[in-house]
């Protein structure tokens, strides 16, 4: 199996988790702990999981013309990405934060083509524009899911900055993944992120009540630390080895077809017509995005 090929299903991998996460994670707030809270707790974990496998690789020294880019990633996808998304999340509702995080596909391909100048290929615009329209069918036709939504506008406003934040994220690292280790710049970005969340989420973590909680809030939370924070950043840090940021941008697309589906497997949702042939326009567009052409538009 070639590199690309394996750098596309680590993509997809992530994704999955990232469409299973929308309900997951939001069921455990701000019951059990605030968004907020499992922000601070979400890097702090991640640091000592990539602190540990770290170990068993040899010890990278980071350029000092790196550690501005560094930084600056990890603010936009260690802090500003994650605190948008998860309190976005506990206002609005899990398909909401799935269809509009398909925003970002578009973000990142305007910042990659200012920055990186990358090529747009025909294919890979009609891909877009695929997508985007499976993404607005379901915008357009709603969601019946509205438990524990607050403030939904709200909710909504601050995941589209999330959306861009993820995006910004993908784009400013780009250029340095090739040079260092997957494992270098993540023992590196999440202690950062750690240093950057804590004025936000110290004081929410410190009021969990650990030994009160109950199975189905542990193991979410579980999830949310090994999965969603530690195993998909891996996973979306490998690809971005080797497919450009647009490419795992508009996997983004997958996520509210994974969202919908777990969400009608556990009872808070259901498919019908509409939903089917947004999806089959969201599948349409990651295909047309995903395969390679020689002729661009730029």
């Amino acid at each position: 199996m070639d590199k690309r090929t394996l750098a596309l299903l680590a993509a997809i991998g992530a994704t999955t988790i990232y469409g299973l996460n929308h309900t997951i994670m939001k069921v455990i707030m701000p019951d059990y702990i605030g968004p907020y809270g499992l922000v601070l707790l979400r890097v702090i974990s991640a640091s000592i999981l990539f602190g540990v496998l770290g170990l068993f690789y040899p010890t990278e020294k980071i350029d000092k013309q790196d550690y501005l880019r560094i930084l600056t990633a990890t603010a936009f996808g260690m802090c500003l990405n994650m605190v948008f998304f998860i309190k976005g999340l506990s206002l609005s509702t899990p398909i909401n934060s799935s269809v509009i995080i398909t925003i970002m596909p578009i973000i990142v391909l305007l910042l990659s083509a200012v920055f990186l100048s990358e090529k747009i290929t025909w294919l890979k615009l009609f891909g877009i524009i695929f997508g985007f329209a499976g993404a607005i069918t379901l915008v357009l036709y709603g969601s019946a899911f509205t438990k524990n939504a607050p403030n939904i506008p709200l909710g909504n406003a601050m995941m589209l900055i999330n959306a861009f934040s993820y995006g910004a994220y993908l784009v400013i690292l780009k250029p340095i993944t090739k040079k260092y280790k997957v494992i270098t710049l993540m023992k590196w970005m999440f202690p950062f992120g750690v240093l950057m969340n804590l004025p936000f989420g110290t004081q929410e973590l410190l009021a969990v009540q650990w030994l009160e909680l109950p199975w189905d809030a542990l193991w979410r939370i579980a999830y949310v630390l090994l999965f969603t924070t530690f195993l998909a950043y891996l996973l979306n840090m490998y690809a971005l080895r080797e497919v450009p940021p647009t490419t795992i941008g508009v996997l983004t697309y997958v996520q509210p077809i994974i969202a919908i589906l777990y969400a009608t497997f556990t009872g808070n949702d259901r498919m019908d017509e509409v939903k089917t042939l947004a999806t089959l326009l969201v599948f349409l567009g990651v295909y047309l995005v995903t395969k390679k052409r020689k002729k661009a538009i730029k």
